[in-house]
């Protein structure tokens, strides 16, 4: 029972490491590129380490070859004047150097080797980490296309709205915006619209039929009239 519970734990962990991974995979992405790009950073400065060093021994190479060429002839030209404790001399000389020449020839040998090796590896680290840098771009392409495209295939979180969502409300505000402006239409052709009360007062005006409403010019008349006043 305890040996299920625990394979049972470890594979429900397994699962969460697996969801974290996917959920923040291009962050991921991104910091081990970082980690991919420093260690070739690395591992060119070590390249150029190896380069400079190598040229170094090339130089000391080249010195001591010169100086064995310098003293060999004079050593010759003191033995033949019967110098031979300055021949002697020169010969020490001379060994020293050429002890100095095989040390930095071998050394050359190692330095070719190594740079030989640095460099393949430099190379192939940088073809590869430029071909994660393209994969990388268009992932995040994908990605933001795919966030873009939420709701169609996966839930989008609830705090993040959906261009499905989106254009529903825009559809719902221009139906409201029509309707808002068919009736504004509407109100304006009935307030365009003369009334049938105007029509009668100005047909009356213009002399069709009894006038609407009294008239200060009717009034008078009658008061006239009443006072016996001459019209």
């Amino acid at each position: 029972m305890f040996k299920t519970v625990v394979t049972l734990l470890r594979g429900r962990a397994f699962e969460a490491e697996e969801r974290l991974a996917d959920r923040h995979a291009l962050s991921l992405l991104d910091q081990q590129m970082r980690d991919a790009a420093l260690s070739v950073d690395r591992a060119k400065k070590a390249l150029a380490v190896a380069i400079a060093q190598d040229k170094a021994e090339a130089r000391k190479l080249e010195a001591a070859r010169a100086q064995i060429a310098e003293l060999e002839p004079r050593a010759v030209a003191a033995l033949q004047a019967g110098r031979e404790d300055m021949a002697q001399k020169a010969a020490e000389n001379i060994a020293a150097l050429e002890g100095d020449a095989q040390a930095a020839e071998k050394a050359r040998a190692l330095f070719a080797a190594e740079i030989a090796k640095l460099e393949r590896h430099v190379r192939n680290q940088s073809a590869r980490l430029a071909e994660l840098e393209r994969g990388r771009r268009i992932a995040r392409a994908s990605e933001a296309v795919r966030i873009a495209r939420r709701g169609r295939l996966e839930e989008a979180p609830c705090y993040q709205s959906t261009l499905s969502e989106a254009e529903a409300t825009l559809a719902r505000l221009r139906e409201r915006q029509l309707e808002v402006c068919a009736a504004e239409t509407a109100l304006d052709a009935l307030d365009a619209e003369p009334r049938a009360e105007s029509l009668n007062e100005t047909l009356a005006e213009a002399g069709f039929g009894p006038p609407v409403k009294p008239r200060a010019a009717d009034v008078l008349a009658r008061l006239k009239e009443k006072a016996g006043a001459p019209r």
